[in-house]
C-alpha cells in the first residue's frame, strides 16, 4: 500500500477554488491519529484516525473494540471492514463496505467495530 499525503484543508480549499476538483485514493491516503476519549471506550484497545478533507467531509477509520459517540447530522459510506451500529432507544444497524448510512443529530450510538473501518463521510 501507499502512503498518499494530502494537503492541508487550506491548501485544498485553494486548489478546489482553482481547479475546481480534487481526487484522493481513499484506501491508500495517509490519515492522523486521533485521541479517543478513553470514557468513549466500552471494550478493547480501538484506535481513531481521520484526515478533514474540509467543510464537514473526510475520511475516518477506527480498529476492533467498543465505543460510545453522540453524533452529528451525518451520512458516510463504509469502504472497507465491518462494524455493527447500535443507536440508544432505536434501531440497530450492520455496516460493511459499500453500505450508506445516515446518523441523526445528538443520536447516542454504540459501536461495535469487529474489523477496521474505514469511510468517508459527509457532517452538517
Amino acid at each position: 500500500m501507499s502512503d498518499v499525503l494530502v494537503p492541508d484543508v487550506a491548501d485544498l480549499s485553494r486548489m478546489l477554488a482553482t481547479a475546481g476538483a480534487f481526487a484522493v485514493p481513499v484506501h491508500d491516503v495517509r490519515l492522523t491519529p486521533d485521541e479517543l476519549d478513553p470514557s468513549q471506550i466500552v471494550a478493547g484497545d480501538p484506535v481513531t484516525s481521520s484526515l478533514e478533507l474540509g467543510g464537514g467531509r473526510g475520511i475516518w477509520e477506527i480498529t476492533p473494540g467498543v465505543v460510545t459517540d453522540v453524533e452529528r447530522d451525518e451520512i458516510f459510506v463504509v469502504l472497507s471492514g465491518r462494524a455493527t451500529v447500535a443507536v440508544e432507544g432505536g434501531t440497530t444497524v450492520e455496516l460493511g463496505p459499500g453500505d450508506v448510512c445516515l446518523l441523526a443529530e445528538g443520536a447516542k450510538t454504540t459501536w461495535i467495530v469487529h474489523e477496521t473501518l474505514r469511510k468517508v463521510y459527509q457532517t452538517r
